[in-house]
């Protein structure tokens, strides 16, 4: 059964790796998220509608609390083998007079469609009721800097709109224009009225926009938090790894609250990520550190890998899932049923997560010198949670730990558990996992 939200979340105050509920406790983040699980986008015209209850029992069916609501800023894209996309809904009407460039009545950005935000509080509200905390993705900076085609129905494109403004893709998240700031500020200023009395609701300012669009990202990590300064509840907002030529400066020296980073320094593969210090809350997310490309190459037993060493060493985790999509040589779904292939990476993310709820995560951290591994996360003398990535035999140092622990061993393949008894603290132990060629090991007072 999904846990009940409780509140709005902050950043820990005692362990700001992770946020917190009203309770104070500290909630661990892991999900999937797919690309058009807000806005409809296929290769129809108009795309066919998404299945959002379905997608739903998909995330708890694997036992998930997290995913990303997706942005799209263009009509029309050509992306996956040359095949052309379709996608709405749009934030602004189509009221014309005249066509944009491809052939739907223009976009007027004095308006706003109420549809779209219908929706969005409706899918929002949605997952709250199931305990699933959503990302709000604001932008698509992907797109507007990769994508743009004469016939794409960019919004900001001069060919496109009825009121005068034209920006190019790029430019458009640069603050260059006062004109589409008016319009984009406008926009998220809705955003936040619809949503801001939910519990359940996270922001992200833009996925892959390039380096250009710093102080654009800047200033609007700083106008959500101003807008909702007035209002009932304070939302945590993100930025993500700046796709090209970002930095992990960029992201640690924002205002933001969280933040994604690219694959580099251990978050992609090999995998072996710096721990969390708690500057920033990190979400590392597969969309920006471990392209499908790399997950393929590690197989299944490096997917489990990337997720227990991930989460031992304090980092939340999202999986970019490409779901019901079919995508040669990445996604080969059957219908309404999922490709088995990625189940690892869904089922290792539910099992985290679990473990996240089990444990006082309040009071862990990440304690590489306890574990022979270097992957424990610790409460020093109370509980120990080791991963053991490979091998028979890991040493635990339990000198802070007096009485006895309970022992268990996690099968993170199979998702079976396994009590070895109890063990003495004040010393270093040796365990020898039933498991292969993985394990986890639970250790806690008692």
């Amino acid at each position: 059964m999904a846990r009940k939200i409780n509140g709005v979340l902050r950043v820990c105050p005692e362990n700001p790796r992770y946020f917190a509920d009203d309770s104070g406790r500290a909630i661990y983040l892991a999900g999937s998220h797919t690309w058009n699980d807000f806005r409809d986008r296929d290769q129809g015209d108009p795309p066919a509608a998404f299945d959002y209850p379905a997608f739903l029992d998909f995330q708890e069916k694997f036992g998930h609390n997290f995913f990303r609501l997706w942005a799209w800023e263009l009509p029309r894209t050509y992306q996956v083998e040359g095949i052309v996309w379709h996608c709405d809904v749009f934030p602004w009407p189509r009221t014309g007079p005249g066509l944009a460039t491809d052939g739907k009545p223009r976009f007027d950005l004095a308006q706003m469609l109420p549809g779209f935000f219908t929706r969005m509080r409706q899918r929002v509200l949605a997952a709250q009721e199931r305990g699933l905390y959503v990302c709000v993705m604001l932008f698509d900076g992907f797109g507007p800097q990769f994508l743009r085609r004469s016939d794409d129905g960019f919004p900001f494109d001069g060919a496109n709109n009825i009121n005068g403004i034209n920006c190019g893709g790029p430019e458009s998240q640069s603050l260059a224009d006062p004109s589409v700031t008016a319009v984009q500020e406008t926009y998220v200023r809705k955003v936040i009225e619809t949503v801001n009395d939910l519990d359940n609701v996270l922001y992200e300012i833009a996925n892959e926009a390039g380096a250009y669009s710093t102080d654009w990202q800047y200033h609007y990590i700083r106008f959500v938090k101003r807008c909702e300064a007035a209002l009932p509840k304070r939302h945590p907002v993100g930025m993500t790894f700046q796709y090209n030529g970002g930095t992990k400066e960029i992201l640690f020296n924002s205002p933001a609250d969280w933040i994604s980073p690219d694959g580099t320094q251990g978050y992609g593969h090999p995998t072996d990520p710096p721990a969390a210090v708690g500057r920033k809350v990190i979400i590392n997310d597969t969309d920006h550190s471990l392209y499908y490309v790399g997950l393929k190459e590690v197989g299944e037993a490096g997917q489990r890998a990337w997720v227990w060493k991930n989460f031992m060493r304090g980092n939340n985790l999202a999986f970019m899932d490409p779901y019901l999509l079919f995508w040669p040589d990445r996604n080969y779904p059957q219908g309404h049923d999922l490709d088995p292939y990625w189940n690892t990476m869904r089922r290792s993310l539910g099992y985290a997560r679990d473990f996240a709820e089990r444990i006082d995560l309040t009071h862990m951290k990440p304690c590489d010198d306890l574990a022979s591994t270097k992957y424990c996360l610790a409460n020093p003398g109370k509980e120990y949670l080791t991963y053991v990535p490979e091998g028979t035999t890991v040493d635990i140092d339990l000198a802070a730990a007096t009485g006895h622990l309970q022992v268990e061993w996690f099968n993170p393949t199979t998702g079976t558990s396994k009590t070895a008894g109890r063990v003495a603290g004040g010393k270093i132990q040796r365990f020898d996992s039933p498991f292969s060629p993985d394990a986890v090991l639970y250790l806690v007072v008692g």
